[in-house]
């Protein structure tokens, strides 16, 4: 469920105009879904896909500490990529109810 969900994610950021770098970037920090370019700033998305509420849906699960990490990993991508100047950049979480057949997108500019 969690690549379709990405799959869902990734049609829904390029319909949108945005341009994806990077895909499941890993780095010694963690994993990052998606990074995207939106015009001049560079963005860094969270996918969080769920079936059920059983534990909480997707936007309910970015944790304190979740969102730590996230902003390290997106820190460590703009300084592995040697940028002169640090962009502007964002954090979001694209939140996918897949109920049945019919996926429910939520996506949260600017979330963290």
């Amino acid at each position: 469920m969690g690549k379709a969900g990405e799959e869902l994610a990734v049609h829904s950021l390029t319909a949108s105009g945005l341009k994806v770098l990077k895909r499941n970037y890993r780095c010694p920090k963690g994993e990052m879904d998606i990074i995207a370019q939106d015009q001049e700033t560079l963005v860094f998305i969270e996918v969080r896909t769920r079936s059920s509420a059983y534990r909480g849906w997707g936007e309910e699960s970015i944790t304190f500490r979740k969102a730590q990490r996230l902003r390290s990993i997106a820190a460590y991508y703009i300084l592995q990529q040697g940028y002169v100047n640090w962009p502007e950049m964002r954090i979001d979480v694209i939140a996918i109810r897949w109920l049945e057949d019919n996926p429910d997108l939520m996506w949260i500019r600017g979330a963290l």
